[in-house]
């Protein structure tokens, strides 16, 4: 980790994730975490979804469809917001899972 990244905690369905993270950008992320804890929460208690992967796919797609039905004129660079947050939640889920902490 770079002295301009800080490892954040941030929490998705009652899991505790390190992220690391620029100290500029932790602001974004932890809303980022809590909006993507709402969603994910949600979908949970509907009922209509088992399993914390699906849980994870039913929420890109339900977010992924909202970005595009929004019709952002600038979709390529939210695109490549999600996927460099996507790798950053990847590699905190591999370090959990490595530490096994699942």
């Amino acid at each position: 980790m770079s002295d301009s990244s800080n490892a954040v905690k941030i929490h998705i369905l009652d899991k505790e994730y390190l992220v690391a993270c620029p100290k500029e950008e932790q602001d974004a992320l932890l809303q980022s975490a809590r909006y993507l804890n709402e969603r994910m929460t949600d979908i949970r208690e509907s009922g209509k979804v088992v399993g914390i992967d699906r849980i994870a796919v039913m929420t890109a797609l339900n977010m992924a469809h909202d970005i595009i039905a929004s019709g952002d004129s600038d979709i390529d660079s939210c695109g490549d917001r999600i996927r460099l947050l996507n790798s950053r939640i990847g590699e905190a889920l591999d370090k959990y899972k490595l530490a096994g902490l699942n």
